[in-house]
């Protein structure tokens, strides 16, 4: 890999112990793939923050780094944590609440801002077209890539976090033209009315196919396309394209495999996803609720527990206008990686096929995975 005079310097050892592990993370992968040099990044999001999925391994990792004097060269957001930091969280395990903590600080420690959220685009960390950044959370992974136009390849925590310090990535992947362009036609022949069906749209094709689809004759909005992209991501897919919706070149796509998404494909995954009729509580928000799907759960005024998940700022602008006492607004976190399964949860309902799927493969929850309209009402 050819490197700049000052990225040589980094590398040895003369900007710090920290720096120079994270140049050396960063050139291992570029080794890997093939990158001919590093670029410079306009930000980073870093996965890896809540105590459930790191551990004890990810949290001494955390420290040894932290303590070598490393600091984000760039605006670096994190991922949501296990908990949500401006409640008491009672209910969690106060050993989860102490390292959920030190993992925190670990990480305010190198400079990174404890936004604590996977919709980093709507909370202050949005590039322009075009532009090289390093993000790891999956969803937003996508959304950067194919509505905001900007390039990154999804980053693992351990690379975020070295991208940050150095303000750097390798050259590789969804950071070169070539390699943006659509590989795979999808025609849906059934009604989209309602972002659990855009969900399991984007669960079906990631789960049968690789590469970057484009979909034709659909008009998601911005809570569509979030979720849109969010389940096409629990698979291999971290960029796909909407022919007249998203910015990207597509260049010709003439000769492309085609599928079909109808009646049969969607029944196939909501067969998949429901294993119970009557959940414990309701979770909405994977990906992070907008302003306006917070506004349509308070609407629906729901007769049972509801726990909606957002971005700290959107909580603020909200959380007073609530009445209803089922309601409650949580930031921070997200029931993916919060511990509910030792928060004695067993079922939970939700309109993301994302938290279905990774609920139940990691917490072993049973899921009810339909609309939000249908599961804010117990009849």
């Amino acid at each position: 890999m050819e490197l700049t005079r000052e990225e040589e310097r980094m590398l040895s050892g003369d900007m710090g112990e920290g720096v120079q592990k994270a140049m050396e993370i960063l050139v291992s992968i570029g080794d890997i793939y093939g990158a001919e040099r590093l670029i410079p990044v306009r930000s980073v999001q870093i996965s890896g923050v809540s105590y459930k999925t790191i551990g004890d391994a990810g949290l001494e990792f955390l420290k040894d780094f932290a303590s070598l004097n490393a600091r984000a060269g760039v605006l670096a957001t994190l991922n949501p944590a296990g908990i949500d930091l401006e409640l008491e969280n009672s209910d969690v395990p106060e050993g989860f609440l102490r390292k959920q903590r030190e993992i925190l600080k670990a990480y305010e420690a190198m400079g990174a801002v404890p936004s604590c959220t996977c919709t980093p685009y709507l909370a202050g960390n949005k590039p322009g077209f075009g532009e090289h950044v390093a993000w790891a959370e999956s969803s937003a992974v996508a959304y950067a890539n194919s509505v905001i136009g900007a390039r990154t390849n999804r980053e693992s925590a351990i690379t975020a976090l070295a991208s940050a310090i150095a303000g750097r990535t390798p050259l590789y992947g969804l950071h070169l033209d070539e390699n943006r362009l659509p590989t795979l036609r999808v025609s849906v022949s059934t009604e989209l009315a309602s972002v659990k069906d855009f969900s399991a749209l984007g669960y079906y094709v990631g789960k049968h196919f690789d590469g970057i689809p484009i979909f034709e004759g659909i008009k998601p909005g911005v809570e569509g396309l979030k979720t849109l992209g969010a389940a096409l991501a629990t698979g291999k897919i971290t960029m796909f394209h909407i022919a007249g919706v998203t910015p990207n070149e597509t260049g010709d796509t003439g000769g492309l495999e085609e599928i079909d998404f109808g009646e049969d494909e969607k029944r196939e995954v909501m067969e998949e996803l429901n294993t119970c009729e009557d959940p414990d509580v309701i979770c909405i928000g994977c990906p992070h609720c907008t302003i306006d799907e917070m506004r349509q759960v308070i609407a629906a005024n729901p007769d049972r527990e509801v726990w909606v998940y957002t971005a700290r700022q959107n909580k603020h602008r909200i959380a007073e206008r609530i009445k209803n006492p089922n309601i409650r607004i949580i930031s921070d976190t997200c029931m993916v990686v919060q511990p509910l399964e030792e928060m004695g949860i067993t079922s939970i309902g939700t309109n993301s096929a994302k938290c279905a799927f990774y609920t139940r493969n990691l917490s072993g929850l049973d899921v009810r995975f339909d609309t939000m309209r249908k599961l804010l009402k117990s009849d």
